[in-house]
């Protein structure tokens, strides 16, 4: 399929949401309960520590442009380019600082791995940040050369710094009201 079929697609498609990878179309499934809260603490608090700040972030339904071929719905996208600022009809961002995918069991090894080549190839993403609905775990891969990428994670009572957008946050408050499976320990 090509780039503009895929938008066609996309765009004329309501009750669905596709991400394009060189040709190839996915339909994106729904998310627990636990994803959509993570997911919304993580924009609260990521808004209010940019607020006045020359950053936009994005939910779910922004669709991420990370290369000419390459068309993605992270969890939450931030960009600081005055490009991805306007407003109106936009529905594609191009220039992603920040990329958070928040796991879920079916997609975390695809988020861990392939996914991830994809952010790295993109040269406008400077932090990729993986968080966990099963346990309080965040995954934060720092680009610190074009081919090196530093892991840093975090755990119950680390604070979380992005510093990209020089901010930074304690763990606890992306998993407030969240309730984890019984067998995690």
């Amino acid at each position: 399929m090509s780039v503009e079929e895929y938008l066609e697609l996309d765009r004329n498609s309501p009750n669905a949401r596709y991400e394009f990878i060189d040709g190839i179309v996915t339909m994106l499934a729904g998310g627990t309960a636990n994803h959509s809260r993570v997911s919304i603490n993580l924009l609260i608090i990521l808004d209010s520590a940019l607020r006045g700040k020359p950053c936009m972030i994005y939910n779910s339904d922004m669709r991420v442009s990370i290369s000419p071929t390459r068309y993605v719905y992270p969890d939450i996208s931030v960009s600081c380019d005055p490009h991805d600022q306007e407003q109106g009809d936009n529905d594609i961002i191009h220039s992603p600082c920040v990329v958070i995918e928040v796991l879920s069991p079916h997609t975390e090894a695809y988020d861990r791995s392939k996914k991830f080549s994809y952010y790295r190839a993109c040269p406008t993403v400077q932090e990729y940040v993986l968080v966990s609905t099963q346990e309080q775990a965040i995954d934060l891969y720092r680009r610190q050369t074009d081919n090196l990428w530093t892991f840093h994670p975090f755990a119950p009572g680390d604070n979380v710094e992005l510093k990209s957008l020089n901010i930074s946050f304690p763990i606890a408050s992306a998993y407030e009201n969240i309730s984890f499976p019984e067998d995690v320990l």
